[in-house]
């Protein structure tokens, strides 16, 4: 779900959503968190900046995905110099320099660095003092540990988050790249009930609406989350009117900033859609408002929306609110539903876990979600690669494993494309060129 909090901060080129563009902690982040040992690897690694690395790697004998919609290469090579990819191929193609650390990779599978386009650091302080130690093991158990090396912050407090975007930056924290939209705006009388007694901000009219889209923007924020569609109470949908979504979008957009929106239901979506947002948060599942509008996948890819899975979320929920397992299923079914429509009609997907806002940090199932409802594992890389990447401007330096692109690879034990459960078996990570994550 999306989350956001009361005591929120006031917060590229444009990217226009109509030009489908396909090439280019939360909760449970707790002491217990910081504090408990780390079986993953993690506390082996050195920090980011940190001078144990060399300032050259050089990963050999995997299987390597340059990119989701080019071949792999068997025994494949890639080396890495300072913070940039240097050279990709084969060994007869690829001369490994005398001074590069090698990295064996035989039996394992290499690919760009992952995104996790929909995360929240909602209930995590103290960015600003907190060790950064203790910073980087939280962050590795919650996102570094499962490949990501770029996220999508949807909601959090954008003082904090700015914290901890900052040290990331300077190297003095080992995590991922942070784009984050603050704590995201609501409907008037709609701040969703399921985050009480914490509320978002509220969008009362259109000239409200692109004043705090400003500020925010003003503040940090490089994305915006609107709640289309909000659960103002466990029986009760609010909708952000369509000219409040309409000036939100267009303020957002005039400043080069893309607009997510979290739909609910098929209301929420389609007033997203029709006033302009560029990503939908969440599929929007609810058996409580009845059928879910088929006609709006097409919809969606026509005007360059992408969308969001976050299929976990659902199961999660159910269990959360022990729901009957009735309602669980037909969440699951119409989730399923929605994510094969959209990817029928080309849409453009982009993967995400609302982790965060889950206390499971644990991405196999969406995987294995994504692969049951029908994608491929090329179009579930995709989501994790190319297609935020383009999405979110970033194309020229990630979500694909070529010359000249930033050094972020994720290694992988065994091979997704025959197990997709593997993508969440990870090995190493690599960002700028360095280690940050090893799970031997």
């Amino acid at each position: 779900m999306c989350m956001g909090i009361e005591d929120w901060g006031p917060g590229q080129g444009r990217l226009s959503r109509r030009r489908f563009i396909g090439a280019g902690l939360a909760a449970a982040l707790s002491a217990a968190t910081f504090g408990r040992p780390n079986s993953s690897g993690a506390d082996t690694l050195p920090q980011a900046g940190g001078p144990s690395t060399p300032r050259i790697l050089a990963l050999t004998g995997a299987t390597l995905y340059p990119a989701p919609d080019v071949p792999s290469i068997a025994r494949g090579v890639v080396v890495l110099k300072d913070k940039t990819i240097q050279a990709v191929g084969t060994p007869e193609d690829v001369s490994i320099p005398a001074d590069a650390q090698i990295l064996d990779c035989t039996g394992l599978t290499v690919m760009a660095g992952f995104w996790n386009c929909h995360v929240h650091f909602s209930r995590w302080q103290g960015a600003d003092t907190l060790p950064a130690l203790q910073l980087g093991r939280a962050l590795s158990a919650m996102l570094t540990r499962y490949g990501f090396v770029r996220v999508v912050d949807t909601g959090s407090r954008l003082s904090n988050t700015r914290y901890l975007r900052r040290r990331i930056a300077s190297g003095e924290v080992s995590g991922p790249l942070i784009l984050t939209a603050g704590s995201g705006f609501a409907p008037s009388g709609g701040s969703p009930y399921y985050i009480q007694p914490a509320r978002v901000p509220e969008l009362i009219d259109s000239t409200g609406a692109a004043t705090l889209v400003d500020q925010n923007l003003d503040e940090g924020a490089e994305v915006i989350k609107l709640y289309s569609g909000s659960w103002s109470s466990p029986d009760s949908m609010v909708l952000m009117p369509p000219d409040v979504i309409r000036a939100a979008t267009k303020t957002a957009h005039d400043r080069g900033a893309l607009v997510l929106a979290h739909p609910s239901n098929s209301a929420g979506a389609k007033a997203a859609i029709d006033g302009g947002v560029d990503i939908l948060a969440h599929t929007f599942p609810s058996p409580s408002s009845g059928p879910w509008d088929r006609s709006l996948a097409a919809q969606m890819t026509g005007e360059g929306v992408g969308l969001i899975p976050t299929l976990k979320l659902w199961s999660y929920e159910v269990r959360r609110l022990s729901l009957p397992s009735l309602v669980g299923d037909r969440a699951r079914e119409n989730a399923a539903a929605q994510v094969s429509a959209f990817a029928d009609c080309r849409g453009q997907l982009l993967f995400g876990t609302d982790v965060g806002y889950m206390s499971d940090f644990y991405p196999t199932d969406e995987y294995v979600l994504m692969k049951q409802a029908g994608l491929s594992f090329e179009q579930i890389l995709a989501a994790l690669t190319t297609g935020p990447a383009a999405r979110f401007g970033r194309a020229a330096h990630s979500g694909r494993v070529v010359v000249g692109m930033d050094a972020e690879l994720v290694v992988v034990e065994g091979s997704p494309k025959r197990d997709i459960a593997a993508l969440a078996r990870v090995r190493y990570v690599v960002r700028e060129g360095r280690i940050v994550f090893d799970g031997k």
